[in-house]
């Protein structure tokens, strides 16, 4: 499975965070092999606009774990690049990935779904829900003694999370207090580029 992940990040030619600080070391392997996987990897192509829009779209698939329609939907409701990101970035599974609760997106998700995150006190299982200004993030009070957070506290220690979000390491805690939009941070994927794939098809 490990290698199935890797690959996908070779053929995408970006790191992608799919194994969390992995991915911030010299172990990554777009650093290690940073060439395209299989016997023609190396082999240089040009690629065509639909071809890099298709790549793109690719990339926000397997940063969020999206299917092509829930893909198809997020483009369907919103044309704005800036308001997609933002839509992106307020998920809560995203959200408890920036708050320093998991160390990559994909482990967000897991933790999500697996029901060890509260919002506003209440457990939501759906990481595409999106967080609001004035929600409060933070893990069960039952989850905080699994393995799963072990060493939190000191890892939270090291966070820097966005303005929009204010965390609180010693209670677990995080609260959404702005939008996002203010963010400037960038993904490792282009959404404008993705809009014109929608748009053609």
């Amino acid at each position: 499975m490990r290698r199935i992940k890797e690959k996908k990040e070779r053929a995408l030619g970006v790191k992608l965070f799919l194994k969390a600080e992995r991915c911030s070391s010299q172990k990554c392997v777009t650093v290690r092999r940073p060439g395209k996987p299989g016997q023609h990897g190396n082999r240089r192509s040009q690629v065509t606009e639909y071809g890099k829009q298709l790549q793109e779209k690719q990339k926000i698939q397997i940063f969020f774990g999206l299917n092509n329609k829930q893909v198809r939907v997020l483009f369907g409701k919103e044309d704005d690049p800036e308001k997609i990101k933002a839509a992106l970035r307020e998920r809560l599974d995203f959200v408890t990935y920036l708050l320093g609760f998991a160390k990559s997106p994909r482990i967000a998700r897991q933790m999500v779904s697996h029901g060890h995150i509260l919002v506003n006190g209440r457990k939501v299982t759906v990481g595409s829900f999106r967080v609001k200004k004035n929600d409060v993030i933070e893990i069960r009070p039952e989850s905080r003694n699994s393995k799963l957070f072990e060493g939190i506290k000191d890892h939270l220690s090291h966070v820097s999370s966005p303005t929009w979000l204010k965390l609180d390491p010693n209670n677990l805690k995080g609260q959404c207090v702005a939008s996002s939009t203010s963010d400037t941070s960038e993904f490792p994927f282009d959404v404008a580029l993705v809009g014109q794939f929608y748009s053609r098809n």
